[in-house]
This record gives structure tokens, sequence and C-alpha cells, in this order.
């Protein structure tokens, strides 16, 4: 019996994958416990028109991300801190606090996705990598000066 599977099952197909399975394995655990479905025509209809949906909206996704990544990519943000002497940064600027100054100038972008290696201890302008998507990541450059 053909079915389409909701969810992955070990050993058998992964969520999307329409397979071959004994019906007895199919009505008596896959559908039970609503890991598949009948590949009807219907059914497959469904499918094909959900992965493209799906496929516009990963689309979409990236060029959405690829147009962000251009306008931040222009941004400088200005983070003002305490400093000690030497130019020695007293604490660090965090990704909390660059994800802070973002938001003011009204991007939504979360903390998770500024990949700082470290927190930045000096003075100056740094470049900050951000993941915006899988496939796009923006420059971003962070300028920490005295308060």
């Amino acid at each position: 019996m053909k079915v389409i599977f909701l969810q992955d099952v070990k050993g058998q197909g992964k969520t999307g994958d329409v397979k071959d399975v004994a019906d007895a394995y199919a009505n008596n655990v896959l559908f039970k416990k609503k890991l598949a479905r009948p590949a009807t025509t219907g059914n497959l209809k469904q499918h094909e028109a959900h992965e493209r949906k799906a496929a516009e909206e990963a689309k979409q996704a990236l060029q959405d991300a690829q147009a962000l990544k251009e306008k931040i990519e222009k941004e400088t943000i200005i983070v003002s801190t305490k400093t000690g002497e030497g130019g020695r940064v007293f604490g660090s600027v965090t990704s909390k606090q660059i994800a802070d100054e973002l938001k003011q100038m009204g991007y939504k972008i979360d903390k998770r996705k500024i990949e700082l290696e470290h927190p930045i201890k000096t003075l100056g302008v740094t470049k900050v990598p951000l993941k915006l998507h899988n496939e796009v990541t923006a420059t971003l450059n962070v300028q920490v000066k005295e308060a």
C-alpha cells in the first residue's frame, strides 16, 4: 500500500515521502499513530500543493533575507561605553547590546543570530557577522566609542 509519511519513521521514510509499505503495517501502525496517510489521488494532490507552497515560502524568505542584508551592510551601529586606561573597555559589548541597537534602528534581529565569537572589548570598528538565513550572512559594522 502506498502511503504519504506525515512524520519521520525510522527505517521507513521521512516526512513527505511517498512509499510502498505492507498493508498490515500501514493499517495497524502508521494510520493509527497518525504517522502516515494513504496515498490516494486527492491526498497526493494536496501533498504536492503543500510542497509547492513550502518551496515558495522558502524562496520568499531567502529573498527577504538578501534584501535585509543589503540594508544592514550599509549601516554602522555606534555603541558608547565606559573605558579605562589605554582604551580598554569596562565590561564588553555583547550580542544583546547590538540587538538592542538594531531594534532602535528599526531592525528586528534576534541576538542569537548575531555571531560574535567573543564579546567586543576594544574601541574602534568591529565587523560582526549576522546569520539572517541558512544561506545569507550579513556583515555589520559596530563602532565602540567612549561614553
